[in-house]
């Protein structure tokens, strides 16, 4: 199961979701759905989540295969 990372990279650089969510132009609630993984967001979206973070695509990315 692949799982992200969204939450803990913006703990990481100190940012919000909130922040994150006006950066995306998405709101609150779609944000705290990746960061909960509740819901996965589109490569295109997790493209630019790397983008406006500054980090690769793989580093939002964690393979838990269990």
């Amino acid at each position: 199961m692949k799982i992200n990372r969204i939450k803990s990279v913006l703990v990481e650089k100190d940012k919000s979701q909130t922040w994150l969510a006006e950066k995306l132009g998405k709101s609150f609630c779609t944000v705290n759905g990746y960061c909960t993984n509740r819901n996965q967001p589109s490569l295109e979206t997790l493209k630019q989540i790397a983008d406006i973070l500054s980090v690769s695509i793989k580093d939002l990315i964690v393979d838990n295969q269990e």
